[in-house]
């Protein structure tokens, strides 16, 4: 017996069975972020013996109070690698496949192909439903953790053997009617709940202990400290084909703003706090979503907000009531990190 994993064999009902089915998993995380992190580092720990991690992003340092996997120093480096170095770190004998690239369809089947589990620590709805699909496809069971303010989701989908992501969400919704974490804000340890709990039914899921958590969805509020559990139904969703997408409003993109243009920040007064491109007016979009308009004599109307979703759709908003608009490519966060 390994004296690494000897609290665990020593568990009635898990036992060297239990390790032994670890060692040989093969576990598919997306996302090295704030669920993802947690979640790497125990299915890490525990001995899974493979485990590939697909994220393109990079570590940012208003991420580390919640993706406890990365450190300061490896602000900038992609979080894959960071996330591989420090699992190495943590158990040197898990094989960890790093894959630097967003998942999208169809390269998710063969990203997937082969997985036992998929986890999916994803924080967009796109990303969901292709993974939703290709496991469906695959006939692989996925892990589902999501995060909103103080509140979270979790539970697990199966094609066939229980619901689908697509049961409790069949389509995205419009770009930006749900907040990201960098609009809505987050605290890490909630993050830190529910990725850990993800990898507790992945190990459930591998090792047979426990009952996973299919045809339920657990709701996790951390002002109360307390789970609900919600039934969810199958409703035979099929699957077979391409998965939905959101659906941007197709409107001009600007690199930078021109000097005559009319600056609109569209982002909540909670984002605004932590700064705005000078000279812009603050707006949110509710507001101009509500009728506000510019004055009619002010050229170019030039809209962001963090990342460029909400600004489309105020750029959107505007040109049907006239307008020349664009929006800001990548917003506020693309502005900042150009310095």
């Amino acid at each position: 017996m390994s004296e690494r994993y000897r609290r665990q064999v020593t568990l009635n009902g898990f036992g060297q069975a239990g390790q032994d089915a670890l060692a040989h998993a093969h576990v598919a995380v997306i996302g090295a972020g704030g669920l993802g992190s947690p979640a790497l580092l125990y299915l890490a720990a525990a001995g899974v013996g493979r485990i590939t991690l697909i994220d393109d992003d990079t570590v940012s340092l208003s991420n580390l109070h919640r993706q406890v996997i990365h450190t300061t120093d490896r602000v900038g480096e992609p979080k894959v690698n960071s996330a591989r170095t420090t699992m190495a770190a943590l158990n040197p004998e898990v094989e960890v496949n790093a894959v630097e690239a967003r998942l999208t369809w169809p390269g998710a089947i063969d990203v997937l192909r082969g997985a036992d589990v998929v986890l999916d620590g994803s924080d967009n709805f796109d990303t969901r439903h292709v993974v939703s699909y290709a496991c469906a496809q695959l006939g692989i069971p996925h892990v589902y953790g999501s995060i909103l303010g103080f509140e979270a989701q979790l539970s697990v989908f199966h094609a066939g053997h229980g619901p689908v992501y697509e049961d409790l969400f069949p389509a995205p919704p419009a770009p930006g009617a749900v907040p990201s974490c960098a609009q809505a804000g987050v605290l890490g340890p909630v993050v830190g709940v529910v990725g850990s709990a993800m990898a507790m039914e992945a190990i459930k899921l591998i090792t047979g202990i426990g009952t996973p958590l299919r045809g339920t969805l657990g709701y996790y509020d951390s002002l109360t400290g307390r789970w609900e559990y919600i039934p969810l139904g199958s409703n035979d969703m099929d699957l077979s084909g391409t998965p939905p997408r959101q659906e941007l409003p197709q409107v001009r993109e600007v690199d930078a703003v021109p000097e005559a243009a009319v600056l609109i920040d569209v982002r909540e007064p909670a984002e605004t706090t932590l700064g705005i491109i000078p000279g812009a007016q603050e707006v949110p979009l509710a507001t101009v979503f509500n009728g506000w308009t510019p004055a009619r004599d002010s050229g170019l109307v030039v809209t962001y907000c963090a990342t460029g979703v909400r600004s489309a759709q105020a750029a959107e908003a505007l040109q049907a009531r006239g307008f020349e608009a664009a929006s800001l490519r990548g917003g506020y966060e693309r502005w900042k990190s150009l310095g």
